[in-house]
């Protein structure tokens, strides 16, 4: 059962209206972590503009998708796996094995996978990295710039995952498999 509530966007108005509006015209639909969300504008609002922000960055719309593949699944966040795997298949048209392998932090990419385990990384160190770990992420190629969206990817992803967890949002996307080890 939900611990917060999906507001039904028929019945909201002011700033959550608008921001309902908005998502509804470029999704066509208004997810239900974004219904839950819309309780306080201010959180809905955040999580638009900041992923709005890494839509525009050096990071694909695909390694974005990638690494909240792999720090939903380190998170355990049964919602935002759901949701990345059918954005992953559906809009950036990548390989449902692709995307299952970044839930481990995995790719055959060298330096998808290293963005994916610097995303890892930052999750089990609570972002307390090393010089180690950063110097692992740019001997893999990765610059400064990508380094900084890999940790804003990571950071949205964390707020998403923890809100889903906590809220318990009820799964609208097709659910996902558990990884098997």
């Amino acid at each position: 059962m939900t611990r917060l509530t999906a507001l039904n966007p028929e019945e909201v108005s002011g700033k959550t209206k608008d921001l309902f509006n908005a998502v509804q015209e470029k999704l066509g639909v208004i997810p239900n972590m974004m219904r839950t969300m819309g309780n306080s504008p201010a959180v809905l609002e955040g999580y638009l503009n900041l992923s709005g922000a890494l839509s525009h960055g050096k990071l694909s719309a695909k390694t974005g998708e990638l690494i909240a593949l792999a720090v939903s699944e380190s998170n355990s966040c049964d919602y935002c796996l759901a949701a990345h795997t059918f954005i992953g298949e559906k809009l950036v048209k990548a390989d449902p094995a692709v995307l299952k392998a970044a839930r481990s932090g995995n790719s055959a990419d060298a330096k998808t996978e290293a963005i994916l385990q610097l995303a890892k990384t930052l999750i089990s160190k609570n972002g307390l990295v090393n010089d180690e770990d950063v110097n692992k992420a740019k001997n893999a190629g990765i610059s400064d710039a990508e380094i900084a969206e890999t940790v804003a990817h990571t950071a949205l992803n964390v707020l998403t995952n923890y809100f889903n967890n906590l809220a318990n949002t009820e799964i609208d996307f097709p659910a996902v498999a558990e990884l098997q080890n």
